[in-house]
């Protein structure tokens, strides 16, 4: 599907502004939701983690922005912190590349509430953040929604469950009769689908064909050891491969803390994230890891939904996953954007079967290789 960003009906100064962040040609999901943006559409849009989801629907909304205007014109809502941040950043990213001067601020529940007050009184084209506090902003009358033409749901899945449904149908009464209703997510359930068309109207359903593929970028192999030399192994092949920015995935929250102190210990620059990590430290970890004031970053596979990061070289799975999903989700999130990536698996002898399945679930190959010298050389006969 060889389109053109102009084809679709952006704007030259766009265009040129997505050239500075290298992106040259639209990804599936931008080819089919943009032009249904452009033209005010409700959409549901389903497309696999790192497929390029967010500027699918910031591109609409920035060439819709009255930039003369000092009112608030759309609102992103978002299940975490980090990602509200990271959509932040890249409205920023974009206003800078492409002399768009379009304003936003992140609203989000961790933070001084008297500095979110003062950003307000920047007047932001766009606010991202979590339902709760921009609710709270609105009851407050200190966030403005009545000029709001475009909410977009981000990881909608999550955004629409139970827990979180009022929230969002609060916020939407708030705003125009006629706006823009926009779903994103890279699974929604039928359950899902049927709820977000009773806040729409006729809406338009956007599935990009889920694959369940890994990226062809991905390089994959896999060390077989016993498990007391795991972290040895681990940290051979950190200096082997000196990673620039790499996640280290293990099973079991609890034991983040234990994995992060043991390689700190060796001199490395390591951050843990898990389920339970309190905000402050979390944003904290995730921060430096963005900045490439961390090398290592230590997670659970609960700790990393919705956890978007871009630049990440290496995957390490201290732990396997025990199933196909989990290590199609590890290892996504590695060589994103036409970006190569490395993922490398320390197995247990019993947990053999378990790579056999990721092969014959994505159709890959994963190739068991050893450690000798500090170099990674390979093996010539798989294990099982």
């Amino acid at each position: 599907m060889d389109k053109l960003f102009n084809e679709l009906g952006l704007q030259e100064n766009l265009i040129e502004g997505l050239k500075k962040q290298g992106i040259e040609s639209p990804t599936e999901i931008q080819i089919k939701a943009i032009p249904l943006g452009l033209a005010n559409k409700d959409i549901i849009g389903e497309s696999e983690t790192g497929t390029g989801k967010t500027l699918a629907y910031l591109l609409p909304i920035f060439q819709k922005i009255d930039t003369t205007s000092k009112d608030i014109q759309a609102i992103i809502l978002a299940p975490t912190h980090e990602l509200a941040i990271q959509i932040h950043k890249q409205i920023e990213l974009l206003s800078e590349n492409s002399a768009f001067p379009v304003k936003s601020t992140s609203i989000i529940g961790s933070v001084n509430i008297k500095r979110q007050l003062e950003d307000l009184k920047a007047k932001p084209h766009i606010v991202v953040g979590s339902t709760g506090r921009i609710l709270e902003l609105i009851a407050m009358k200190k966030l403005k929604s009545h000029f709001v033409k475009t909410i977009v749901i981000d990881e909608g899945d999550r955004m629409i469950d139970e827990d979180n449904i009022e929230g969002v149908k609060s916020i939407i009464k708030t705003t125009l009769r006629d706006r823009q209703l926009m779903l994103f997510s890279a699974t929604v359930s039928l359950k899902a689908v049927e709820i977000a068309k009773t806040l729409m109207k006729d809406a338009e359903v956007i599935k990009v064909e889920q694959k369940s593929q890994v990226n062809p970028n991905i390089e994959h192999m896999y060390f077989v050891v016993e498990k007391r030399e795991k972290m040895h192994l681990l940290r051979k092949l950190i200096s082997a491969t000196r990673p620039e920015k790499a996640i280290i995935f293990i099973n079991k929250s609890d034991e983040v803390e234990i994995t992060t102190s043991k390689l700190s210990y060796h001199g490395l620059k390591v951050e843990g994230i898990h389920g339970s990590s309190e905000k402050t430290n979390r944003k904290k970890a995730i921060e430096d890891f963005n900045a490439g004031k961390i090398q290592l970053l230590v997670a659970s596979d609960l700790a990393a939904r919705g956890l978007h990061i871009e630049g990440v070289t290496h995957i390490f799975n201290l732990d396997i996953p025990e199933n196909s999903k989990d290590y199609l989700h590890r290892v996504g999130r590695t060589a994103r954007m036409g970006e190569r990536g490395l993922a490398l698996s320390i197995a247990e002898e019993r947990e053999l079967d378990l790579i056999n399945n990721y092969e014959k679930d994505f159709n890959i190959e994963i190739l068991l290789k050893d450690i000798y010298m500090g170099k990674i050389i390979d093996c010539k006969n798989k294990l099982y």
